[in-house]
């Protein structure tokens, strides 16, 4: 993913409400959300080149569903080559059966040989984030606290123009009890921020411009899919897909 949105125990009896896009290369294999033949408690997109995911839930287990998502920190000078895949966290974390703070700590002792990222897990009644660039953040690998979050390829509420926006946007939603096409409508948003408002995260002005996006356009990379998911206390868990390309 390369935008979420969530609120964390804010909805009764919907402790995690989440919106999402991927943003992703056109010609990167993907195959649509659907449970996974390997792992049948699964149900996600995934990545048909590494075989991880970007976001995903699972069955009804002995805590309630699972749910994680990553976003990749955009770093390009610190990007290594021979870096494992980061969307095989998801996957393993969904696959496992150990707590988020269980796995959490062990993922903090082998985090440096990613690439940057961050990851979010959770379960009915935990959410943590854990970026391996976060270090100075004392949110990072702990427990959130319940309220509504932004999470783009900075750190975890990074002030950046589409994070905001899209916060601000996601909990007049959530106050409204907006439908889900509202939600779908909020994620299709193709506004670029205006130029005294980008970032500066290591890219160049015209690349800047085209991500600093809700939904991002261009000929060779952009918004593939859009993704809702609730993990409802006395339900399962949903996960609704919309694919853009």
């Amino acid at each position: 993913m390369c935008l979420i949105v969530l609120a964390w125990q804010v909805v009764p009896c919907a402790p995690l409400i989440a919106a999402a896009n991927r943003d992703e290369f056109y010609d990167r294999p993907t195959a649509t959300a659907d449970w996974w033949p390997d792992h049948p408690q699964i149900y996600a997109g995934r990545d048909l080149r590494d075989g991880g995911s970007w976001m995903g839930v699972t069955r009804d287990g002995p805590r309630g569903s699972r749910f994680a998502a990553i976003t990749n920190m955009r770093s390009a000078a610190e990007k290594k080559q021979d870096a494992p895949s980061r969307g095989m966290l998801v996957a393993d974390f969904l696959a496992c059966e150990l707590t988020p703070q269980e796995y959490m700590a062990q993922l903090a002792e082998r985090a440096d040989q990613f690439n940057g990222f961050n990851l979010l897990v959770a379960e009915r009644d935990t959410l943590i984030w854990f970026s391996n660039r976060g270090q100075q953040d004392p949110r990072n690998g702990v427990p959130l606290a319940p309220g509504i979050y932004g999470l783009s390829n900075g750190l975890l509420d990074s002030a950046w123009p589409k994070v905001v926006r899209t916060k601000a946007q996601f909990a007049s939603l959530i106050c409204q009890c907006a439908s889900e096409e509202a939600y779908f409508e909020m994620l299709a948003d193709t506004t670029r921020a205006p130029d005294v408002r980008l970032p500066d995260t290591g890219v160049d002005l015209e690349w800047e411009r085209i991500l600093s996006s809700v939904c991002i356009e261009s000929p060779s990379y952009g918004t593939r899919s859009s993704t809702l998911v609730r993990l409802h206390t006395e339900a399962p868990a949903m996960l609704h897909e919309q694919i853009i390309r």
